[in-house]
């Protein structure tokens, strides 16, 4: 492990030769420029289609569904989360994200895609091992440090916000 660690900073400090800083020279000038300020435009517009599909859900559950305010953000969660999973079985919400970027993977949505989109993939190798534990391997991560992120958002509202420590 040490060896292939020293062998990566020998290749990374190496010098390239003539020929190989030509071929970087070239290959910088022909690679495509990222179009920044186009994929922060379509990441917005799209993350905020998705936030007002979810605010219209949330209206529904509040005007014909019988919830009040505080709770019609559950069901439309798990409303949100259920249309995500099948855009993701039908195969379009790969095609949407790669015009969407990021866009489509921040919502919860996103989180809903990776997980289907694991369980879709890995379902051959079984529901344990196949499913069950290639579902989890990047939603395990975001589980923890979201977990992790609300402990420290409650411990400091606790600590630092006054009337905060407990009842109503």
């Amino acid at each position: 492990m040490a060896n292939t660690k020293k062998n990566k900073q020998k290749n990374q400090n190496k010098k390239l030769t003539p020929v190989q800083q030509d071929y970087k020279e070239l290959s910088q000038k022909h690679e495509p420029k990222r179009p920044v300020f186009l994929n922060c435009i379509r990441a917005f517009v799209s993350g905020g289609l998705i936030c007002l599909i979810g605010e219209c859900i949330r209206q529904w559950f509040i005007h014909y569904g019988g919830f009040d305010e505080k709770r019609a953000g559950d069901p439309t969660v798990a409303v949100l989360i259920l249309i995500s999973v099948i855009i993701t079985s039908l195969g379009f919400y790969d095609k949407i994200a790669q015009w969407a970027g990021a866009g489509t993977a921040v919502p919860v949505t996103g989180f809903a895609n990776s997980m289907a989109s694991a369980a879709i993939e890995h379902r051959r190798e079984g529901i344990v091992l196949g499913i069950g534990s290639n579902m989890f391997k990047l939603a395990g991560a975001v589980i923890v440090f979201g977990t992790v992120a609300a402990f420290l958002i409650a411990l400091f509202h606790f600590l630092f916000i006054p009337g905060s420590s407990g009842g109503s």
